[in-house]
């Protein structure tokens, strides 16, 4: 299965093609944008600064993990050479060149989120049907170890029965660089760290979570949302409260309380390769801790995307997932209004 990556971003760099190298695909190369699919029509003296940075990104993947440098993302679409393509781009482009790369019937692995709307992903996953193609959102953080240790904990009894579920990620300001702070490039809390939330809300509440109230927070400095919090609820009343927020104080946590006993984790969404997670119960004052294994979500959720390439039925469970995350997300914007 050959493999080439659109756009020379560093997540790609420095988390996917390590995990890549632990895998049997065959990694071909990667695509940097021309000015036209840069800027558009909007090309200037100014646009070729940007485009030769691009490049120089694309030569130093070349350097370091091999593969061709594409002189654009289409040049590498039409190539014939890859049979799948990773998408590391900001979300409000993660549509249109999903959709083209699935038009040429590529597999499609994409980051976090699918699209910035509903109706984008639901596109994407019409069209992955009818070609019978793999797409895969690379919310990594789900196939890590921890999350399933922290579910049999949860169904041993150790806290009791389950009150409240509470899930919070929010990090420090990044820069007005940063895409995440540019609404044209679908930037937002929401579409960032919010959608981890949601994800993960939705895993510890059976699958059929709803979103019940929505806040969105805006401040003067930036034109995206900065932070929100919402409350989903599942069929059987169990409530998860989730909160995010690009201008924050760092916090990656959830927090189980139960009637027994409240169940504490950080970097739950987070963990790098190697870090080794852990847990800690407190109960009526007394608190134990608890190590987890270390683990490498990326290389999993590669391990995944190379599964719904090869069976229909893990393609369409990922279908479900993507539109899933995709309403409740539709929801919160709904409600937020």
């Amino acid at each position: 299965m050959r493999i080439g990556i659109i756009c020379p971003s560093e997540i790609a760099f420095r988390r996917f093609l390590p995990a890549l190298k632990k895998m049997d695909f065959d990694y071909v190369g990667v695509a940097y944008a021309t000015a036209e699919e840069w800027f558009g029509k909007d090309v200037n003296d100014a646009s070729s600064a940007v485009i030769d940075n691009e490049r120089k990104k694309a030569e130093s993947f070349k350097e370091t993990y091999g593969g061709k440098v594409f002189n654009g993302y289409d040049a590498l679409l039409t190539s014939g050479e890859i049979d799948a393509v990773y998408l590391p781009l900001p979300p409000a482009l993660h549509y249109k060149w999903a959709k083209r790369a699935l038009e040429k019937g590529l597999h499609v692995l994409v980051e976090k989120p699918s699209t910035a709307s509903l109706a984008d992903t639901e596109e994407l996953v019409r069209l992955a049907k009818e070609k019978g193609r793999a797409l895969h959102e690379n919310y990594m953080f789900v196939f890590h170890s921890q999350i399933e240790t922290i579910n049999e904990v949860v169904r041993s009894g150790a806290i009791g029965e389950v009150r409240l579920f509470r899930i919070d990620f929010g990090f420090p300001d990044r820069g007005k660089n940063d895409f995440r702070y540019n609404k044209a490039l679908g930037g937002g809390a929401l579409l960032d760290c919010g959608g981890y939330t949601f994800k993960y809300a939705n895993l510890l509440l059976g699958g059929n979570a709803e979103v019940k109230t929505a806040n969105v927070l805006y401040t003067d400095k930036y034109d995206v949302e900065i932070a929100g919090s919402a409350t989903l609820q599942n069929d059987k009343g169990q409530v998860a409260q989730v909160s995010f927020g690009m201008d924050n104080d760092y916090r990656c946590s959830v927090e189980i309380w139960g009637s027994l006993g409240t169940l504490r984790s950080g970097r739950i969404l987070t963990a790098p390769e190697g870090f080794v997670p852990s847990y800690e119960i407190s109960k009526n004052g007394k608190t134990e801790r608890f190590e987890m294994q270390a683990d490498d979500a990326f290389y999993k959720s590669l391990r995944h995307f190379e599964s719904c390439i090869k069976n229909e039925n893990d393609r369409k469970r990922n279908y479900a997932a993507l539109l899933k995350q995709s309403s409740l997300v539709n929801a919160f914007c709904e409600l937020g209004r």
